[in-house]
């Protein structure tokens, strides 16, 4: 009993000094509760709102001419995708006169099915909305004539850190006391350093105020203001309202994290490029191993030790090895986008080629043009060019540009051509969209991904997904072949049939319907033109 007793005691002794040390250890900071479901300071919108200055309401007298070429520029309050009428119909007329043609997304779903899916669209399309909009997207109209000094951009702070606010100042007017009051939302104000004759209020707040009679010292004072934030967010910004007698000013400190590098170790000189250290090649396969040999084989013949990755969802897999190959098993018809990104989610080096299966490789496939070009530009995705069994070469550059709509949604517009030619680079030009044959950082392409629902029909969808943040370039000196597909139908194989039946669906099919309503919901498109 009593050494039953005595044990008990020990443990009971044991767990205070455990709960005293780990009260010693607990962080001291207080720890607030944010909303992380709406943006931090989102109302600093209704101050903007109630700040823009209104217009001069004598002006609405004074007459104007609207400059139609230039006003029909501008962004309208909604879009329309109107395609062109068809011409004169002559052999030929859709290849060498191609026209706009125009077609509606909400056809990919069932009448019954539409209102619903708009709620829902819509629903996903404020969360959206919500979580990528911050402060540092209002605008800000400086007032004229304020005799504050302010920083209008560049403003930076990591989560909870401090920084000092450069370039504040007071200029001189005529008054007795000088006063300048700060406000804040997602953090504090304070100062590094006290200067003689300036009282500060509310230091450590998300108010302070600075007052003195001396402008010199006030200004001096303004040289160590500092903000801390103090509410938790990854990336978002705090509008700093600056006022002083009669005269206010808004500006935005950004709050985020820096972005962390990923940085390849290539180990290649500067004097010429180690293609097998920057660059995987990376393909889908689907029942052709016969043109996937061909692939590999002239890949050899110029890039022995290149590693290639091969993604395959036959029903039936077939051993593809070899130095320097890697062969992934994917279920049976897993699909064509679901493919790329094992295969690219594989890939090690600052590159990834892509490839198709039924390519081949020549003395014009130079992939150290292609190096050459992303090592010296901020590009991050370059095309080359694919020569047909005819002669015929396509780079199937595309610009992809977006109309805003309203409720129903935007409007996709794609169009054959590019934006302008790269100096330095006069084979190559600055466009949006590109043919299956490109090199890009790793991990560019996946950021941007590919949506795995696009199974069988899918290219141009992994460049609307990634408008606005892929830099994509393409050349047309850098160029491989592609296998012949005019076959006639005695000389086709069992393996081309099935290919041919799942590579090319109707119109009508499942895999379009998908397509469509993946423009229409996911990208909130209500229609698209293309040429």
């Amino acid at each position: 009993m009593h050494s039953l007793l005595k044990t008990v005691l020990l443990a009971l002794v044991a767990s205070v000094v455990l709960l005293m040390a780990v009260l010693h250890s607990w962080p001291t900071r207080a720890y607030s509760t944010v909303d992380v479901r709406q943006r931090p300071g989102s109302g600093a919108e209704r101050l903007l709102e109630d700040r823009l200055p209104d217009l001069d309401p004598s002006a609405g007298s004074i007459p104007y001419h609207v400059k139609e070429n230039v006003a029909g520029l501008l962004a309208r309050n909604g879009c329309v995708c109107e395609g062109e009428r068809d011409g004169v119909n002559l052999p030929f007329a859709k290849l060498l006169f191609p026209r706009v043609s125009a077609h509606p997304l909400h056809t990919a779903f069932q009448p019954s099915q539409l209102d619903e899916m708009k709620r829902r669209r819509a629903k996903e399309y404020q969360g959206f909305q919500m979580r990528s909009q911050t402060p540092a997207d209002l605008l800000i109209v400086a007032e004229a004539n304020s005799p504050l000094q302010y920083p209008t951009q560049g403003v930076e702070v990591r989560p909870l850190k401090t920084i000092l606010i450069p370039g504040l100042a007071l200029r001189d007017l005529p008054r007795d006391v000088y006063t300048l009051n700060f406000s804040a939302s997602l953090g504090t104000f304070n100062v590094a350093a006290e200067v003689e004759g300036v009282k500060v209020r509310g230091d450590g707040e998300m108010h302070m105020t600075l007052s003195s009679f001396l402008l010199p010292n006030l200004n001096r004072q303004l040289q160590f203001i500092t903000y801390t934030n103090t509410l938790f967010h990854p990336s978002t910004a705090d509008t700093v309202q600056l006022e002083t007698e009669g005269h206010q000013a808004l500006f935005t400190i950004k709050i985020r994290h820096g972005v962390t590098p990923k940085l390849y170790n290539t180990g290649s000189g500067d004097k010429e490029y180690n293609i097998s250290a920057l660059v995987t090649i990376a393909t889908k396969t689907f029942l052709r191993y016969n043109k996937l040999q061909d692939l590999i084989d002239s890949i050899r013949l110029y890039y022995p030790t290149v590693t290639i990755v091969i993604a395959d969802d036959s029903e039936n897999p077939r051993v593809v090895s070899g130095p320097y190959i890697e062969h992934y098993i994917m279920p049976f018809g897993k699909g064509w986008f679901a493919g790329r990104n094992l295969a690219v989610s594989q890939v090690t080096t600052k590159y990834v080629l892509w490839v198709d299966d039924d390519f081949i490789f020549t003395a014009n496939t130079k992939l150290e043009k292609l190096v050459d070009i992303l090592e010296k530009t901020t590009l991050d995705l370059v095309g080359g060019a694919v020569r047909e069994a005819t002669g015929y070469t396509s780079t199937y550059r595309q610009t992809i540009s977006i109309e805003a709509g309203e409720e129903d949604g935007d409007c996709l517009h794609m169009r054959r051509g590019f934006h302008h030619i790269i100096q330095g680079f006069p084979n190559c030009v600055v466009t949006d969209g590109v043919i299956n044959f490109f090199l890009a950082r790793t991990d560019k392409v996946r950021q941007v991904g590919f949506d795995p629902r696009l199974a069988r029909v899918a290219h141009l969808e992994f460049f609307i997904d990634g408008l606005g943040s892929l830099h994509v370039g393409s050349c047309d000196d850098v160029i491989v072949n592609h296998a012949t597909k005019i076959k006639l139908p005695w000389g086709q194989s069992e393996s081309d049939k099935a290919y041919a039946k799942f590579r090319y669906p109707p119109a009508s099919s499942d895999a379009t319907r998908t397509k469509n309503g993946l423009l229409y919901f996911k990208n909130r498109f209500q229609c698209m033109t293309h040429n």
